[in-house]
């Protein structure tokens, strides 16, 4: 959950006073603004549970989200060192596996390795 119960405490504050204030003019019984008022504090205070709540849902990054963001990076490196290493004669190639996964393109990359270096296949 976001934040501490300092923030319900805070809504309910706010609440209160801006009950109290905005009653205390009108012509109600002084018992009912402050029995109003203490009800608007608390109706806020436990709505401000819902409101932490969903801030906190908002917010929320799985723990091993840096880990997946790493691993393309990564990936991603390597793809384009193998890249450089290798010729490729356009810059095509590379948009036309933009749309395929990297594991069907790490296993393209396998198959022309394993081409350049076995000569039967080079001759078939």
């Amino acid at each position: 959950m976001f934040g501490s119960i300092f923030y319900n405490l805070w809504g309910a504050l706010i609440a209160f006073s801006i009950y109290f204030f905005s009653t205390f003019l009108k012509p109600y019984t002084p018992l009912r603004i402050i029995i109003g008022s203490f009800v608007a504090g608390i109706i806020v205070f436990f709505i401000m549970y819902i409101v932490r709540f969903l801030i906190a849902y908002i917010l929320f990054t799985p723990e091993n989200a840096e880990e997946v963001v790493e691993g393309e990076h990564e990936e991603n490196e390597s793809g384009n060192r193998e890249e450089d290493n290798q010729e490729t004669p356009t810059a095509s190639s590379t948009v036309e596996f933009q749309d395929e996964n990297s594991e069907e393109i790490a296993q393209v990359v396998r198959t022309m390795m394993i081409r350049e270096d076995d000569p039967q296949l080079n001759n078939a």
